[in-house]
């Protein structure tokens, strides 16, 4: 989760005594929390937030082992982030607990070439042959359904992670709707040239690896979360392990 100063002169009386309490040992004010952008694709308007909790915990998920099997192959694209320690935590309010496992899970491919979409939400993160599922070629889409209506705060998901290939136009929506035609928040979007037709995102893309990808949500509210993505930099087809939703 992510000051600049003034002439004395131009504080107010009121914040010349905050100066001066910060002087003796007394509590400074606390700056404001950075906020991420989201880019939503048009014309999905966004779903009401939740009221942020005046007390945050850090969350983590848990990991599975690293599993690197076949031949690596180097992924190439133009917002590829560059190679970094990977984020293992997220800051989220108090009470946060995973609420997806199990859920209901539907796709824009209803026959997977590959394993079974229930995988999506069964805790198991192996990211192994028989572990995943894979769906048809180019945009697909995932989605999970929470049964209701909950705060969200984080969204953790695993592609394929055993090959270090990248998944393209990788966006994830929160909505009330299940065809997500209206109330949709954009929490996460790398599709960078909007050749997904759902926004253009900001979000880099990024390798695969066994801590796949976590999302800071910060409280928006919704039932469904909907994944895309496009194929990856091996092969056109897309492919989940696991993605786990962090709520209330």
């Amino acid at each position: 989760m992510k000051k600049t100063t003034q002439d004395l002169l131009k504080y107010s009386s009121a914040s010349l005594a905050a100066l001066s309490l910060a002087a003796c040992g007394g509590e400074p004010a606390e700056a404001p929390a950075e906020t991420s952008s989201e880019t939503a694709a048009p014309p999905a308007a966004s779903a009401p937030a939740a009221t942020p909790s005046a007390s945050e915990v850090e969350f983590m998920p848990e990991f599975p082992k690293a599993k690197l099997i076949g031949t690596q192959t180097e992924a190439k694209l133009p917002n590829l982030e560059k190679s970094g320690p990977p984020v293992l935590s997220l800051q989220v309010a108090e009470g946060t607990t995973l609420i997806s496992k199990g859920a209901t899970v539907t796709a824009s491919d209803d026959l997977p070439t590959i394993g079974d979409l229930e995988y999506l939400t069964d805790g198991d993160k192996d990211g192994g042959d028989g572990y995943y599922v894979e769906l048809g070629p180019d945009k697909q889409w995932a989605q999970i359904d929470l049964g209701e209506t909950k705060q969200i705060e984080g969204i953790a998901m695993w592609h394929f992670h055993t090959n270090a290939r990248a998944y393209i136009d990788v966006v994830v929506q929160i909505s009330d709707d299940a065809g997500f035609a209206e109330g949709v928040t954009t929490v996460f979007n790398n599709d960078h040239d909007n050749s997904s037709e759902l926004g253009m995102g900001k979000d880099p893309a990024y390798r695969e690896t066994n801590h796949g990808r976590i999302i800071d949500v910060n409280g928006v509210n919704g039932r469904y979360v909907r994944l895309y993505s496009n194929g990856n930099t091996t092969d056109v087809l897309n492919h989940y392990v696991e993605v786990e939703v962090y709520g209330k």
